[in-house]
């Protein structure tokens, strides 16, 4: 993926998260429920685009925040 567009889609990430009233700490626990092996720091480096994003993070991420893909990935 290419580092522009992933930091498009963290900092989507980071406007949903917000708008959902979520620290990272708190989704971040929310996707390891959900399976994903990502950690408060993990999702950080996701929202400044320093981690690319997994597909089976994509998909527990639509779901936690109630949203489309076409939300995230815009």
């Amino acid at each position: 993926m290419n580092m522009t567009y992933e930091k498009k889609v963290g900092k989507r990430i980071r406007e949903l998260r917000l708008e959902m009233n979520l620290t990272q700490e708190q989704l971040a626990a929310k996707l390891q429920v959900k399976g994903c092996d990502v950690t408060r720091s993990a999702l950080a480096k996701i929202e400044v685009g320093q981690r690319h994003l997994y597909i089976d993070e994509l998909k527990a991420l639509k779901e936690i925040l109630c949203v489309d893909f076409s939300d995230i990935v815009l």
